[in-house]
């Protein structure tokens, strides 16, 4: 049994007869920020959704906190640790701040002052309708929600999705403390290369659903004509 907080060896995985992944692996080890990078389509959000248990996979293992996923349900993996950030943001707009945090998250009740340290920029606005919110204050309560539940592992889909430079900039770090100071492993698909590239450790680079670059953060950003490439769909010249 590997002793990675996240082992997925050989993965396999898709929607009906069709396979979107082919033979992936990767590693998260605890306390450990990794990106999953590729353009549209490579099979990046399917990888996250197998992984919590919302796709099962085609052939392949997964190991979750020294434990076989199997059949685990969403509800299961969640009550083990596991928390996943959709790219819908998993918010509902008609509610206030304040009220997202009485909601809970995973059952578990929620500390809306603990939320308020990674983001303070929520405390003003806490009797606030979601719906009235930026897209980046959206985005951090999301992840506010998520960070005060101390979860072991946690899967971030396309966290920059509409917000601006300067936002992704704040936030990204934050999940890069939160990795370091609670031993809590990170998971992140995100568009932005380079950023992300900056505060994670190591990256897998999917295209067409297979894995065509590993290694670690700096490595991978060195090699940007080779990113590229990978992103075009197309062998580096």
């Amino acid at each position: 049994m590997s002793d990675s907080l996240l082992a997925v060896e050989g993965l396999t995985a898709g929607y009906g007869s069709a396979s979107v992944l082919r033979n992936l692996d990767l590693t998260v080890e605890p306390g450990e920020m990794v990106a999953l990078l590729g353009a549209n389509g490579a099979g990046k959000t399917t990888a996250l959704r197998v992984i919590s248990g919302l796709i099962r996979p085609m052939g392949g293992t997964i190991v979750f906190d020294g434990r076989a996923v199997g059949s685990s349900t969403p509800h299961a993996l969640a009550r083990r640790g596991l928390a996943h950030v959709p790219e819908g943001r998993g918010i509902f707009h008609a509610l206030t701040v304040a009220e997202h945090f009485r909601l809970g998250f995973g059952g578990r009740k929620l500390d809306p002052e603990a939320a308020y340290e990674y983001f303070p920029v929520l405390r003003p606005l806490h009797h606030r309708r979601v719906g009235l919110l930026s897209g980046g204050e959206q985005q951090m309560l999301a992840l506010a929600r998520v960070l005060v539940c101390d979860r072991k592992l946690l899967l971030i889909d396309e966290l920059s999705l509409g917000l601006a430079p300067v936002i992704v900039d704040a936030i990204l770090p934050t999940l890069r403390d939160y990795a370091k100071h609670t031993g809590a492993g990170v998971l992140i698909v995100e568009q932005h290369v380079q950023r992300v590239l900056e505060v994670a450790d190591r990256g897998y680079v999917l295209s067409h659903g297979e894995t065509v670059m590993a290694g670690s953060a700096a490595e991978l950003a060195r090699d940007r004509h080779l990113i590229m490439a990978s992103y075009l769909g197309r062998n580096a010249p």
